[in-house]
This record gives structure tokens, sequence and C-alpha cells, in this order.
């Protein structure tokens, strides 16, 4: 059954006039209460014909972004950069997640057909590229925030993995270390392959080399990062540092490593990447990717593009920063 706009109007607890006043992009309406509006308009699937979207006037002030769930840690701090940036320029936000597949992605196509939006921020769920690239072809201003594959033909913001990995690595070299474990994502994110490499390649460069049976790999989950740990132990292979692929996994390391009576640092020395919230209160060593300057930035490449300015193709590189704690 279609969503109407009453439906909407109740569960936004506004009127029919002040959805539709959203919908139009008119300016009398409370940026507060047009942000609810929108978000009630991704969550109930609402469509909008395209008179009520403003084909007419061709903008409706408001940007789409994709994510693949908000549960994902470091989702809400790109998210928040977006915002803070698109609202000081009067913009809204309409957020789509991808939790329910392909019917999440049928509701998200309605909007797109709809002309909901101007134009549409991407920190890109599993298995949507073509999709997205469509979308692109068509018109469609895009800026992808990630960095787990080489997108040619789209403007994207990206972090320094490999730097980031490297800079790991020396600081473990420079702690004493010299037996080293990895514990990597999943093994298709580009992401993963460029902080493995960087690794790696720090390590070689002194002469240090690592036994491919102590590079085991997790699932980006605090669980995945226990479970891969075990893995090494039960190989017998002597380490005395992992390098983990993100906060999640490396706090599951130091769990498994705990439950086997290795202290942390004293035995294995423990560093991850991202720097959520949840590894300054843990005293976790990470690489700090700058995440919320990544949506903010995204945000500004889109922006202009409205402006009409056209975009690089090359991907606008941010740099990662090691911060040292207590688990390295």
């Amino acid at each position: 059954m279609r969503v109407t706009i009453a439906e909407v109007a109740q569960r936004a607890q506004v009127s029919k006039a002040t959805v539709s006043r959203v919908l139009n992009g008119k300016p009398d309406v409370d940026a507060a209460t047009a942000v609810r509006v929108r978000q009630v308009i991704a969550d109930v699937g609402y469509v909008p014909s395209a008179r009520a979207v403003g084909l007419a006037r061709g903008r409706t002030r408001t940007v789409g972004m994709l994510v693949p769930s908000l549960t994902w840690p470091w989702a809400g701090e790109v998210v928040q950069g977006a915002v803070d940036e698109l609202e000081a320029e009067g913009y809204g936000l309409l957020l789509y997640t991808v939790n329910q597949g392909a019917e999440s992605l049928t509701r998200f196509a309605g909007h797109v057909s709809a002309k909901a939006f101007d134009g549409l921020l991407v920190i890109e769920p599993p298995d949507t590229s073509g999709h997205i690239e469509t979308l692109h072809g068509q018109g469609l201003p895009v800026v992808v925030i990630d960095d787990r594959d080489n997108r040619p033909g789209f403007p994207s913001v990206a972090t320094t993995n490999r730097e980031g990995a490297q800079a790991a690595a020396r600081h473990l070299m420079s702690t004493g270390r010299e037996r080293f474990a990895v514990v990597t994502g999943p093994a298709h994110f580009g992401c993963v392959k460029e902080r493995l490499d960087g690794f790696l390649d720090a390590l070689m460069a002194a002469d240090v080399h690592v036994d491919p049976r102590l590079v085991v790999e997790g699932d980006f989950g605090t669980d995945g990062g226990t479970i891969a740990t075990e893995k090494l132990l039960a190989t017998g292979r002597p380490f005395d540092a992992v390098f983990a692929h993100n906060d999640l996994t490396a706090l599951g390391v130091i769990r498994s490593l705990q439950a086997a009576d290795r202290t942390v640092p004293d035995d294995v020395a423990v560093v991850g990447f991202d720097d959520i919230p949840i590894a300054a209160h843990t005293g976790l060593t990470t690489v700090r990717q700058p995440m919320r300057d990544m949506g903010s930035t995204a945000a500004r490449l889109l922006l202009s593009r409205f402006e009409g300015n056209s975009l690089s193709l090359d991907p606008v590189v941010l740099p990662t920063t090691l911060v040292p704690r207590r688990t390295a």
C-alpha cells in the first residue's frame, strides 16, 4: 500500500502543509522540523510525486546519504561531519540504510526516481556499486566516502591506509617487538589489502619478515578478533605484537590474549585502526582515521558540484595519525 503524505505528517507530528513545504524546499520551516520530516519520509518509504519534490524548481536543498548501517562503529562520525557542513549551508540530509537489503534499495530507488534530493553521499554498502554507477551515469552528483576499492569515475574521499599501517609497524618495532602477527579484515575490502601491504612493507624495509601462519583474517568485529587470535595462538608460533585492522578487532584480540593469560602490552602489544571513541576509553594504541573530516570534506565536494564546479576523479586523501596509548 502506498504511503500517503498524511501518514508522513502523523508520524512526524506536523501538518500535511508542513510536509508539503519541506518537500518543496520552502524556507519557512524550522530546520529541526525539516530534518525530522525528511527522516520520516526515508523511514516509511514515502515516494513524493515529481510535483511534490519541486521538479520545476530543479533543487530540493536536500542531500541523500547511503550508508551500510548505523551500527558500523565509525559511521556516526562520518555522518555527523557531513551534517555539520550541509546544515551550515541550509541543506537537509535524508539518510538511507541498507539494513533490509533489496527492500531498502527499492525504497531508495523510489526516492531517486522522484528526485527527492539533489545529490548523494555514499558510504557504500556491499553489492551496490553497479547501482551507484548507474545513478552517477544518469547525472546524479555522487561523492563516495570510503577507501575500500578504486572507483574510477567517482569523486571520492579516502584516507592513508597504507601509510597508517606503516606507522603502526614502525611504532611496534620502536618498542622492541620482533615477532609480528596480523588480524586483517575481510579480504574483499580494498583497505584490507592496503593496510596489510603497508604493514608488511615497513617490516620488510627493516629486514623483518612475518610468518604467513601469523596472518589471519577477521571480520572487523570484536568476536572475529577473538576467534582470529585463538587461531594465532593455536599455531604455536611465538608473537609479541598484533596489528589489528580495526579497533573492534583489536578489542577482541586483547580479550582473547587475556583469556590465554597473555598480558598486554608486556607479553603482546596490540595496535588497532580507526580510533573510534572506545579506543581512548580502553587505552588502545591505534591509527586514527579523520572520520568526521571525511564526512565534511565529502559534503563540501558535493556542494561545490551543486555550484557548477567540476570535480576531480582523483580521490581527496586525508592523512591518518598514529595515537600511542597503553596497549603498545
